[in-house]
C-alpha cells in the first residue's frame, strides 16, 4: 500500500528549460524587496534608462526620417527630376524637344523654364529674388505651388500680351517687401536687352497676382513666378529657356531615364537629375543620420549596462538561495536561466515601454510642439533655420523593429555575465559562512 503511494521514478520527468518553477523563482527574485536581498532600485533605474534610450532613439530617427521625406517632397515638388540644358548656339528647338521628351514612359511633364536673378523692390524694401518663368499650363501642373496660392489667385496670370504683367510671389518674400495681392512690385535685372553698348539693366513694374507658400522657407523667401513669355522679354532671352525640366511619376527612376533623355536631346545637351543637383546636401543628410543612429544605439548599450550591475548585486545577495537550489538538485543551466530571465524581464519591459513612448510622441508631435511653444513663448523649430515650418516625424516600422531588436539583444547580452557567474557558484563556498 505504501509502495503504491510513492511515485514511480520512471514517470517523473525533469523540468525542461524555462519551466514554470524557473519563471516563478526569477519573478520572485525580481520582485523581492531590498531587505530581502533584492535590488529593486537598480532594476527601476535600468528599466527607466532602457525605456528612455529606446524612446529617444525612435523619436530622433523618426524626426530625421520625416525631415528627409518632407524636404524630398518639397524639393521634388518644387523642382523637376531630370534637367536638359543646352547652349543657345546648339540650335535645338526647345519646344519640339519638350514635346518629344514628354512622350517618354514615366514622364508626366516637360516644362520649359527660364530663370534669372533680380532685385525686387516693394513698399520701400529691397530683397534679392529669383524669377522663374514658366507657362500657365506648367505652373498649374506644379501642384505644390498652384494648390498653395493664398491669398490671391491665378486669375489672369499668364494671360494677355506676353503673358500679362501679373506675377506670383513667395509668401515670405512678399512679407519682407511689405506686399499684398494687387500691389506693384518693381524688378531690376542686371541683364536685359542687348544694345550697342552691351546689355542694359532692365527695370519694370509688375502686379502681385497672388502669394504662394510651399512650406519651405528657402523657396518662399526667394522665388517669384512670371509667365515665360514675359520673363523672356524682361531678360532679353525670348524663345531661349535655360533648361527643360522633366517631372516623373517615380522620381527614383530619374537616373535610369537619363540615358534615354540624352539620346533624344543629342550630344549638344547636358542631362542631369535631381540626385546630382543635390548630391552634397543628401550626402550630408545621410551621414548625419547614420552617425546619430550610431550614437543613440550606444546610449541603449549604456542603459542596458545597468542590468549587469543590478544582477551582480542580486547574485551576491542571493548566494545562499543559489546554494540551496543547487543542493536540492537544480543544475547550472537552471540557475543561469533563472537569473537570465530576471535581467531580461527588465530589458524587455523597458524596450516595450520605450517603444510605446516613442511612437506616441511621434504621433502627437504637432500638439507637443505647440504646447512647448505656448509654455516657453519661443519657437522650438525656427523655419528660417530648418527650412520647414513644423517638426516632421515619420515612423519607419522597419527601423522601429530594428531598434527594438537591438535593445532586446543588448539587454539579453547584459544579463549573461552575471547569470553565468551565478550558475558557476560553488554551493559549499556559498554556505560556508551561513
Amino acid at each position: 500500500m505504501a509502495a503504491s503511494l510513492s511515485p514511480d521514478p520512471q514517470t517523473v520527468q525533469p523540468a525542461g528549460p524555462f519551466s514554470r518553477w524557473e519563471r516563478m523563482v526569477a519573478g520572485r527574485y525580481l520582485r523581492s524587496r531590498r531587505r530581502e536581498g533584492g535590488v529593486a532600485l537598480i532594476g527601476v533605474i535600468a528599466y527607466v534608462g532602457i525605456a528612455l534610450a529606446v524612446a529617444v532613439l525612435i523619436i530622433v530617427m523618426s524626426v530625421m526620417n520625416g525631415f528627409r521625406a518632407e524636404l524630398l517632397s518639397r524639393i521634388l515638388g518644387f523642382n523637376g527630376h531630370v534637367f536638359v540644358t543646352s547652349a543657345p548656339a546648339a540650335g535645338l528647338d526647345p519646344a519640339a524637344l519638350a514635346r518629344r521628351l514628354s512622350g517618354l514612359p514615366g514622364v508626366v511633364q516637360a516644362a520649359q523654364v527660364l530663370e534669372g536673378q533680380v532685385m525686387a523692390v516693394g513698399d520701400g524694401q529691397v530683397a534679392g529674388a529669383v524669377v522663374r518663368g514658366v507657362s500657365r499650363k506648367d505652373l498649374l501642373a506644379t501642384r505644390l505651388v498652384s494648390r498653395n496660392v493664398t491669398p490671391g489667385g491665378l486669375d489672369g496670370w499668364g494671360e494677355g500680351e506676353f503673358g500679362g504683367e501679373k506675377v506670383l510671389v513667395g509668401e515670405r518674400l512678399a512679407a519682407s517687401l511689405g506686399l499684398r495681392p494687387g500691389d506693384p512690385i518693381t524688378l531690376i535685372s542686371p541683364t536685359g536687352a542687348a544694345t550697342a553698348f552691351g546689355e542694359a539693366p532692365q527695370r519694370k513694374t509688375y502686379i502681385v497676382g497672388g502669394l504662394f507658400s510651399v512650406g519651405m522657407s528657402e523657396y518662399d523667401q526667394t522665388f517669384l513666378y512670371m509667365p515665360i513669355e514675359q520673363a523672356g522679354l524682361f531678360f532679353g532671352r525670348e524663345g531661349a529657356p535655360d533648361f527643360i525640366e522633366l517631372r516623373l511619376a517615380d522620381p527614383d527612376k530619374a537616373a535610369a531615364l537619363k540615358s534615354e533623355v540624352a539620346r533624344i536631346a543629342g550630344p549638344a545637351a547636358t542631362v542631369t537629375d535631381w540626385t546630382e543637383r543635390n548630391a552634397a546636401f543628401w550626402g550630408a543628410l545621410k551621414v548625419e543620420r547614420n552617425v546619430m543612429r550610431l550614437i543613440l544605439m550606444m546610449l541603449v548599450l549604456i542603459a542596458a549596462a545597468n542590468i549587469i550591475s543590478g544582477l551582480i548585486m542580486l547574485v551576491k545577495n542571493k548566494g545562499r538561495d543559489i546554494a540551496i537550489l543547487r543542493t536540492m538538485g537544480a543544475g547550472q543551466g537552471s540557475i543561469l536561466r533563472i537569473f537570465f530571465m530576471a535581467g531580461a524581464a527588465v530589458g524587455v519591459a523597458g524596450a516595450l515601454t520605450g517603444l510605446a513612448l516613442g511612437v506616441l510622441f511621434c504621433t502627437f508631435i504637432g500638439p507637443i510642439q505647440q504646447a512647448v511653444e505656448w509654455v516657453t513663448g519661443a519657437r522650438v523649430f525656427a523655419s528660417d533655420v530648418y527650412y520647414l515650418s513644423r517638426i516632421p516625424a515619420q515612423v519607419d516600422w522597419g527601423e522601429v523593429m530594428m531598434i527594438l531588436a537591438w535593445s532586446l539583444a543588448a539587454s539579453f547580452l547584459a544579463t549573461l555575465p552575471p547569470a553565468w557567474q551565478a550558475s558557476r557558484l560553488d554551493p559549499v563556498e556559498a554556505l560556508r559562512y551561513e
